[in-house]
């Protein structure tokens, strides 16, 4: 068993979200897997061991508290992981719900590595689950972004996704992480992605994690994935990629890059930089 310890997304050798990275002969017991992501306290460790000659891998993702179905920034830190350990290259995992890829290479002390998300879908969300949502992080409607409508978004893991218009307003992101908790989990969420509009390509994110146990994830792939996905069923002119940037107001900041292609309820593929812990 091989345990890395990397930040996905990072802007450069600072910031990103960390992960655990477990390379293993066979996946231990899912007790045992879910007392090590404890035990490691990252938003997320990923377990991963060889299934056949052609590169591909049994995949499973752990928070503190829980196990995820899919986990974008852990899955970039498996592709850098396994870059260092097997050579630059792409690989297939096997993920619990779903068949992905990810590749990755080394440049210098940093590593890149790029992910194929699972398909993605998206519905707009009711008046009264809105309402739900907005009271909460304590917005009001005023704060809404009309552009990008509130929705539930997916892929390979279900988010909730709310605009706001200022900066100021996602700055001001606060909530009860205990009601949170049982917000998302009655609600099969990962995630709340809370969003604020720089330009058409320029997003700036935090991302609410109360299901598994953490305020907010510094960088979160899969949300990514499933608001490009959003992004591309509401016809926003993203011209093909957009840039997120989070993690700011933790003082992580980190970098995600999606490129989206027009054909509805596609991969998205999510990259970043990944440094070493």
């Amino acid at each position: 068993m091989k345990t890395l310890k990397m930040a996905a997304f990072s802007d450069g050798d600072e910031g990103g979200n960390p992960a655990g990275v477990i390379l293993c002969d066979e996946l231990p017991a899912t007790a045992s897997m879910q007392s090590t992501a404890k035990e490691i306290g990252y938003s997320e460790t990923v377990f991963a061991t060889k299934i056949d000659e052609a590169d591909s891998w049994r995949v499973r993702y752990f928070s503190p508290e829980t196990e995820v179905p899919f986990c974008g920034h852990a899955t970039i830190a498996l592709g850098a992981s396994l870059a260092e350990d097997q050579g630059a290259g792409v690989f297939n995992l096997q993920l619990n719900n779903s068949s992905i890829t990810v590749e990755g290479s080394r440049s210098g002390e940093l590593f890149h590595a790029a992910l194929q998300s699972p398909p993605t879908t998206s519905r707009a969300l009711n008046s009264l689950e809105t309402a739900a949502l907005l009271d909460l992080f304590s917005y009001s409607e005023n704060q809404l972004e009309k552009r990008i409508p509130p929705a539930h978004i997916h892929a390979g893991a279900d988010h909730y996704v709310l605009a706001v218009q200022s900066r100021d307003d996602l700055k001001a992101m606060t909530y009860d992480l205990q009601i949170g908790r049982e917000f998302m989990k009655n609600h099969d969420l990962v995630t709340i992605m809370l969003v604020y509009i720089e330009n058409n390509q320029m997003f700036h994110v935090r991302n609410a994690f109360a299901s598994g146990g953490v305020f907010e994830d510094p960088a979160t792939g899969a949300a990514a994935a499933a608001f490009s996905g959003y992004l591309r069923d509401i016809a926003w002119p993203h011209l093909g990629s957009i840039n997120i940037v989070q993690g700011e107001d933790m003082k992580m900041r980190s970098k995600i890059t999606a490129e989206i292609d027009d054909l509805s309820g596609s991969s998205i593929r999510i990259s970043g930089t990944v440094r070493v812990l």
